[in-house]
Order: structure tokens, then C-alpha cells, then sequence
């Protein structure tokens, strides 16, 4: 099957369960662990937006005009504490009301360790296991993205706010008591959070004292002791036995791949 890369549709199992996405068709990928698998890039990569071939992909599958003109690829995305929304200079002012004036949740994880991260309510538990998280528990709800990334600087200060990809890939992580954290950082980050509230009103936070942590189970026969990891630009073919699948990885006895960052890449698949 030939056909380009998007990041790995998953449903959450036990194991969760990963399709690969090749433009209209899709690869169900769990029945071909302990296989052997092959992808060969073919040197075309097209834009996930717009479509048109781009040489170089930038932001995971954007061409570069994409990529500095679409709100979705501006660095507020990355850091919503910066949302300059309110200053007028929104790329796109319409699609930020959408996107980013809607609920969000600060949720904490456990991947490679510990960690705080937001999301919208339509992507959980998606991000979580894009992240590769084995735990994972919903903190907060706040309005928008903005006031999430507001919490999640906060809390940051306190644990990490990044996944360690290695790490989180090589084995299973230790088990940890997420709702005492929740309790712990909530303490640590009164000041912070009582600030929060000042500013956007009580009901701006909404703690999320119910909720209970998920359980995320990856379909992973064995985890690397090493850690290599393919660059299809490199590397246009992988090939080796599929070991599992945790995050956006595919795991091979000959390396990893994160599919999801050669999103746009076009490639044959065979299995």
C-alpha cells in the first residue's frame, strides 16, 4: 500500500488500539505485532493543509507558507501563555475563537515521570496516549487556552510540563498516585491559582475533585534497551519486526519511528 503519512488514529483498549493512516486508507497495526513491517519514503512530501508538494516539512507536515501564516502553526500553540489574541495579532482571528476560546483541561500524566499538560475535551483520551502516557488524570477545566496554559506555567514550576521520548521508551513507567499530586500541587500553587481567579473570576477554575485516573495499556511485546530512532530523510527505508506500538512510535527490533512527525511523507507500506 502506498499512500502519505498521518499521525496514528488510536482508540482507547486494552491494549490500545492503532491504525495507520496512508491518505484514504487505513492500516490496522495491532494484528501485525511480532511481524515484520517495511516503510520506504519515496522523497514527495505534501502539505497536511493545503496538499501541495512541499521539499521540506516544517511544524509536523506543513509547507512553509502553511506554516507562517495558519494560527494552528503559530508558537502560542505551543506556549497558550502567549496568546496574542487579545492584542489584535491573531493570525487567524476566527479560527482562534474556535479553537482556543473553548474549554480546556490541565490534566497530569505519567509517561516518562510525572508531568502537566492541557488539552481540549474533544482530544481526551487522545493526547494522552499520543504522549505515551500510562496514567493520566484531569485536574482542572478552565474556559480557554489561554487560562490553561496560565495553569499549567504554575504548575510547571513543580513538575515537568515535557515528555522524555526516550525515556518513556524504553520500559513501562513506575506507577504513581496521581490524585495525591493533584492535592500536593494544588498547595504548592495556591498563590498562583488564587491570582488565576482574580483575574478571570471564580469560575475560571474548576477543580476537578472526582475525577478518577485512567489506566493506559500500549500493545508493546518488549521496550528497547537502546533507543534509535529512524529519520526518513536519511533513512527513506525501515524495515524490522514491530515489537509495539506506545505514543506515536512504532517500535522495531531495528529502531523507532515517530510517525507522526513525517506526517505529509509519502511512502509504501508493506507487512
Amino acid at each position: 500500500m502506498k499512500g502519505q503519512l498521518r499521525k496514528m488514529h488510536s482508540r482507547l483498549d486494552r491494549p490500545v488500539h492503532y491504525e495507520l493512516p496512508l491518505s484514504d486508507q487505513l492500516i490496522a497495526l495491532n494484528p501485525l505485532i511480532g511481524k515484520p513491517i517495511k516503510l520506504v519514503y519515496s522523497g514527495k512530501i505534501f502539505c497536511v493543509e493545503c496538499g501541495r508538494q512541499t521539499k521540506k516539512s516544517f511544524n509536523q507536515g506543513y509547507c512553509y507558507p502553511c506554516f507562517i501564516s495558519l494560527a494552528q502553526c503559530d508558537m502560542c500553540i505551543m506556549k497558550p501563555e502567549t496568546c496574542h489574541y487579545a492584542a489584535g495579532t491573531c493570525r487567524e482571528p476566527a479560527w482562534g475563537e474556535a479553537f482556543c476560546f473553548q474549554p480546556h483541561f490541565v490534566y497530569l500524566a505519567n509517561s516518562s515521570g510525572i508531568k502537566v499538560g492541557i488539552t481540549r475535551q474533544t482530544q481526551i483520551p487522545t493526547r494522552w496516549i499520543d504522549q505515551g502516557a500510562v496514567q493520566a488524570l484531569p485536574i482542572f477545566k478552565v474556559p480557554s487556552r489561554y487560562v490553561s496554559g496560565l495553569v499549567e506555567v504554575a504548575i510547571a514550576k513543580h513538575v515537568s510540563d515535557k515528555t522524555s521520548w526516550q525515556q518513556m521508551l524504553k520500559s513501562q513507567a513506575v506507577p504513581i498516585n496521581l490524585a495525591a499530586k493533584r492535592d500536593q500541587l494544588i498547595k504548592d500553587c495556591e498563590p498562583e491559582l488564587a491570582d488565576i481567579k482574580k483575574r478571570f473570576g471564580e469560575q475560571a477554575l474548576e477543580l476537578l475533585a472526582d475525577e478518577h485516573a485512567v489506566d493506559i495499556h500500549f500493545p508493546v511485546d518488549s521496550y528497547p534497551v537502546k533507543v534509535k530512532s529512524f529519520n526518513l530523510d536519511k533513512e527513506p527505508e525501515v524495515a524490522g519486526v514491530l515489537h509495539g506500538i506506545k505514543g506515536q512510535y512504532l517500535l522495531l527490533d531495528t529502531g523507532v519511528i515517530n510517525i507522526r512527525k513525517f506526517s505529509g511523507y509519502e511512502v509504501a507500506f508493506n507487512a
